[in-house]
């Protein structure tokens, strides 16, 4: 029974455990070229994350050495997204290593719920009511509370 009960507890927390990135493999970086007073050119634009977004060859390979960095590489890579911490939409950098990590699928805090919130802070940004640096360091330095703050408001 003891045994269960840890098994069960290291599956909970392996589960939990990537819900955020680690600092020190994914810091977050952002694009030199998106700017505030540019935005309009360029993360504003629709379609224009497709013109920046690194290739399939390219994050695949990436994807399998990051996960096996964050101790998660006898997964299914199907189950994790290569995720940007600074989205592209909010002026991530494309393909710097700082600014992608291995984010679950599924979970109590998963890919899907922080797609939302990098759609949310993107209009923001987008309508002038939210500085796009203030909508960066909120998903950088922490996603769920910037999810909690920004999601949970009426939309």
């Amino acid at each position: 029974m003891r045994m269960l009960a840890t098994l069960l507890t290291l599956a909970v927390t392996q589960t939990l455990a990537y819900d955020v990135s680690n600092a020190e493999y994914t810091p977050g970086a952002t694009n030199p070229v998106v700017k505030q007073d540019n935005i309009k050119r360029n993360i504003c634009v629709p379609g224009w994350t497709k013109n920046v977004r690194p290739p399939v060859a390219y994050t695949n390979k990436l994807k399998k050495q990051l996960m096996h960095n964050y101790g998660i590489g006898n997964e299914r890579p199907q189950d994790y997204e290569l995720d940007h911490l600074i989205p592209l939409e909010l002026g991530g950098a494309p393909r710097d290593q700082k600014n992608l990590w291995p984010q679950p699928w599924v979970g109590q805090w998963n890919a899907h719920m922080k797609d939302e919130l990098e759609n949310k802070l993107h209009k923001l940004v987008c309508e002038g009511t939210l500085p796009l640096h203030d909508a960066q360091e909120a998903i950088r330095s922490d996603w769920k509370g910037a999810y909690d703050k920004y999601e949970a408001s009426p939309k």
